[in-house]
């Protein structure tokens, strides 16, 4: 069955930049080290970040999580919602939500092929 897309989902996945997350002295370091706003430095930041925690979803979370972003995407979200009142490491604040989400959607559609080229 698939799953309808949420927005709340997306504060899930972005956990990793709450400030209210377990402090973890060198993941913040690496969090203020990149500008967020920058499409190279955030999809590196992702690599580090975002990738070992996506990896822990099962294949059906992880299509979850690309569906929504592509949905809301593609409806013209602004995403101002995920980001209300959730304080993140990020040294700049966000310019562009949208250009931040299809980063992120990106790296994650890379991801999830990587997964389905490790399984036999």
């Amino acid at each position: 069955m698939k799953r309808q897309p949420k927005l709340s989902i997306l504060r899930g996945l972005l956990f990793t930049y709450n400030i209210e997350n377990t402090k973890d002295l060198e993941r913040e370091e690496i969090i203020v080290s990149k500008n967020v706003n920058c499409r190279k430095e955030l999809t590196e930041l992702f690599d580090i970040l975002t990738k070992p925690e996506f990896f822990t979803y099962t294949h059906e979370e992880q299509k979850w999580f690309i569906d929504t972003i592509n949905y809301y995407l593609s409806v013209d979200e602004s995403f101002d919602s995920v980001f209300y009142l959730f304080d993140t490491y990020f040294e700049d604040e966000i310019i562009d939500r949208r250009t931040f989400m299809s980063v992120l959607v990106e790296c994650l559609t890379r991801y999830q092929i990587e997964t389905l080229g490790d399984q036999p």
